[in-house]
């Protein structure tokens, strides 16, 4: 072989090379590409599966409470009907008033026992419910902080 075939040779050689030395750093580039990619997609997944585990746990907590409130709802329904039926009476410290008699004449009215008006048995039926339904309100609500935004 002459030199100037050796010359030939050696450029080939040299531009195969540079050839193989820039295909591989392509490589690189998308390899590095696809790496981020693939890590992104972790992240999005792991978020994903994070926002579904913390519906799940808020569902539970809504269901527990929402039995709860209808729990309560119901006693104090129940107790409303017994009452209206005679079957239970509320118990009050009350006075009955005193009749037009002299003082110190001992005597039993012939009023019946004191009792609440009708309007105030239902307002006492009203306010029971609300403050249970506020009470099973609250306890969600804190319980769902305790579970749901401390954690996170």
């Amino acid at each position: 072989m002459t030199v100037k075939a050796w010359i030939v040779v050696g450029v080939e050689l040299l531009l195969s090379a540079m050839l193989v030395y820039i295909l591989l750093g392509e490589v690189n580039k998308q390899s590095a590409r696809a790496d981020k990619a693939a890590s992104l997609a972790q992240q999005r997944q792991d978020t994903i599966n994070d926002m579904q585990v913390r519906q799940r746990d808020v569902a539970a907590l809504d269901a527990k409470f929402t039995g709860e409130l209808a729990d309560a709802k119901f006693t104090i329904e129940k107790l409303h009907d017994d009452v209206a039926a005679g079957r239970k009476r509320l118990q009050l410290n009350a006075r009955c008033p005193s009749s037009d008699k002299t003082p110190g004449t001992p005597g039993v009215d012939d009023a019946g026992t004191a009792r609440l008006t009708d309007a105030a048995q239902r307002d006492y039926f009203t306010l029971r419910e609300r403050i249970e339904i506020s009470n099973k309100q609250l306890n969600g609500l804190q319980q769902y902080i305790r579970e749901q935004c401390q954690n996170y």
